[in-house]
């Protein structure tokens, strides 16, 4: 019996060139044939069809055999990838749908285009919607369009849209007419920025920063960067996000161009797992919120990026307020200066935290510092020290409302920013509107005076929302030439306060840019 084999009762046969019973097995050339009514299998031997038969074959068959298993799984593997590749060819490919401006061929984002069975798509920052949906592709399809300022005019029953039939890889453009003088550039945070133009496989090199949504935001020039702040921030991974100030910087001209698609990269201050982080995580509970963001020389020369900071108990009520100063080393906001702390005495802080700063020079040549939301509410010498030192403020009642234009109607005034204009001639302001027709906080109107305290009168309404929250608008004057008619301002778009029922999708509680041309026909002629 040769070596290794069962030691079992049976016959034992040579065979040779004995065929395999299947397409996959031994050929049986130079095996042994061995036949028992009762055996086991132990290494080195192979089983066949036959019951009760084992054959103990050369090494030679047996790599013949394992090379067959290996093209065998080849095989199977290329017929997955084959079946796999046919299912992905079946997949449906977007029908790219492009909402542009009439008047300039600009994209418009934050465009909703909502189907009959109330499926919603919203442009992205390059005006783009990628439309996927099977039931709907190759069929006359009406889209409702709201446009927040942009839209289309309403057939004979009133209602606002556009039929289209989309089909897969094609291109469909809809022209939307805007209704008032700013234009809509695009959003500056959160995530998805390009969403919908990277499903249709462009704007690829656009890198996700890992944040969602943004509050309000603040900013400064300071050491050769621009650094920006802003409040509560919306992140991923859990519900409750940042409420410590996120922050991050840019370079001094971020933007490439002041038309849409606007792509504005933040370097941010993050952690060690490399996630943004918060920079003020000042002593005692709930949020730090700081504002008046700006920066000081000393008596020495020696820069400073300060702000005033307000902690924040619930339900969203202050219960102490101070100073802060910005530490290079550590990249967080120090403590500065503790100015009120709640108290029955002293239920509310003399000044209110929030506002943004402007510098003026008086007809003697000394430079003022002012904050305000929008208008002057606190005055002091532009140093450091002075603005450490709360003896050296002087308080201003800000005005409370201002005329329209059109002299019909006085605008009671919520928050906003000024700057002056070389453009214009004038010290300028955006502010929203308190308690406005179509909504409540997200009309946005624009306003110009010879002094930085007034008076302010004969606004123009430049930007509009339908029921939806747009609040806390910032100019940015740092982004262009000072004797340029382009103005920017960016403002917080948001659900709160609304009484809408639904969010917008990715835009939702953040920063929203836009562009208002000074020297518009119909600005120019407003203002006369």
């Amino acid at each position: 019996m040769p070596r290794n084999c069962c030691r079992q009762s049976g016959s034992i046969q040579q065979v040779s060139g004995e065929p395999s019973q299947s397409g996959l097995g031994f050929s049986h050339d130079h095996c042994v044939k061995f036949e028992f009514p009762n055996y086991q299998v132990s290494g080195g031997w192979g089983r066949c069809a036959a019951p009760r038969v084992l054959y103990r074959c050369s090494s030679k068959d047996i790599e013949s055999y394992m090379n067959q298993i290996r093209l065998y799984k080849i095989a199977l593997l290329a017929g997955l990838i084959v079946l796999n590749l046919q299912a992905y060819s079946l997949a449906i490919e977007p029908c790219e749908i492009q909402v542009i401006d009439a008047q300039n061929q600009w994209p418009v984002p934050l465009v909703e285009l909502t189907t009959n069975h109330q499926v919603r798509f919203v442009t992205d920052n390059a005006g783009r919607i990628a439309f996927d949906l099977p039931e709907l592709m190759n069929v006359e399809t009406w889209f409702s369009i709201e446009g927040h300022g942009y839209g289309v005019k309403p057939d004979g029953f009133g209602n606002r849209g556009v039929r289209l039939t989309p089909r897969p890889g094609e291109t469909l453009i809809i022209e939307v007419h805007r209704q008032l003088p700013a234009k809509r550039l695009g959003r500056l945070t959160g995530a998805g920025i390009f969403a919908e133009s990277q499903k249709l496989g462009k704007e690829l090199d656009w890198k996700e920063s890992g944040v969602l949504g943004s509050d309000s935001v603040q900013i400064s020039q300071y050491n050769g960067k621009l650094f920006w702040a802003w409040g509560d921030t919306v992140v991923p991974e859990y519900p409750l996000g940042i409420f410590h100030m996120t922050s991050a910087t840019s370079e001094l001209n971020p933007l490439k161009t002041f038309e849409p698609p606007v792509r504005l990269e933040y370097n941010y201050f993050r952690d060690n797992r490399g996630k943004p982080r918060g920079v003020a995580q000042f002593p005692g509970k709930g949020p730090t919120w700081i504002s008046r963001y700006t920066t000081l020389s000393d008596k020495d020369g020696k820069q400073h990026l300060v702000g005033a900071y307000v902690k924040i108990q619930p339900p969203l009520t202050a219960y102490e307020s101070g100073l802060c100063v910005w530490n290079d080393e550590t990249e967080q906001f120090d403590h500065h200066t503790v100015l009120w702390t709640k108290s029955k005495e002293t239920t509310k802080p003399l000044l209110a935290h929030d506002g943004h700063p402007i510098f003026w020079t008086d007809a003697t040549h000394k430079k003022w510092l002012f904050f305000g939301d929008p208008f002057p509410s606190l005055k002091m010498p532009a140093t450091f020290e002075s603005w450490s030192n709360p003896e050296t403020w002087e308080y201003l009642e800000p005005q409370k409302t201002v005329t329209a234009a059109d002299g019909n109607k006085s605008i009671d005034v919520h928050r906003g920013s000024i700057a002056w204009n070389d453009y214009r001639k004038k010290w300028i302001a955006v502010f929203t509107q308190n308690h406005g027709k179509e909504s409540e906080l997200g009309e946005i109107w624009y306003v110009e005076a010879d002094h930085p305290t007034g008076p302010w009168d004969g606004a123009i309404k430049v930007v509009t929302h339908n029921k939806y929250t747009f609040y806390n608008p910032r100019l940015h004057p740092e982004l262009t030439d000072a004797d340029s008619p382009i103005l920017l301002f960016e403002g917080t778009y948001t659900q709160q306060f609304s009484g809408n029922p639904e969010a917008t999708p990715r835009y939702d509680y953040n920063q929203i840019l836009y562009r208002l041309d000074l020297n518009d026909p119909v600005i120019v002629q407003s203002l006369q």
